[in-house]
């Protein structure tokens, strides 16, 4: 009796097999890829829908001022602290944080070099290395620092 069940079971999945490869034989290219663009869920890329604001400041004589670096860093949903420890260091120059919120750099730096440091500080510090989210915070572990991605739940250890 258990055989006879299970001869029957496999037939009627052979008969499913056989249907739905009919189905997908009948079909072209075209009709498939439009079936598939159909049923696929919509999503969005990481770094479409995460913009980094423009840097916008002026240059007084040897030194530039930045007057927009916490809107920049609440962006990138990180320290200011961090981006500035990081940004002076990178650029190699002295820079004191104001109590206005500006930023007062000892030398001269075009707005173009600044937007580029920026997003290299975000490709470094705010984009998950493995899905390119943008959704990471930093976590502290055992005196140890993380970036830590909420979509794909990896860890990648930094110096803060």
């Amino acid at each position: 009796m258990f055989i006879y069940f299970l001869i029957l079971y496999s037939l009627n999945l052979i008969e499913m097999f056989i249907r739905s490869s009919i189905l997908f034989l009948n079909m072209n290219y075209k009709d498939l890829l439009e079936k598939a663009k159909k049923e696929a869920p919509c999503t969005t890329e990481g770094k479409d829908r995460f913009e980094i604001p423009p840097v916008k400041g002026h240059i007084q004589g040897t030194r530039t001022i930045i007057t927009n670096l916490q809107q920049i860093a609440n962006q990138l949903d990180r320290p200011i602290d961090h981006l500035l420890k990081w940004l002076l260091k990178e650029m190699a120059t002295f820079g004191d944080l104001q109590e206005n919120g500006s930023l007062m750099l000892k030398r001269k730096i075009s707005s173009g070099d600044f937007n580029a440091k920026v997003k290299q500080y975000a490709d470094e510090f705010v984009f998950c290395k493995q899905c390119g989210k943008p959704d990471t915070k930093f976590v502290t572990e055992e005196n140890l620092s993380y970036i830590k991605c909420m979509v794909c739940g990896t860890k990648k250890q930094i110096k803060i």
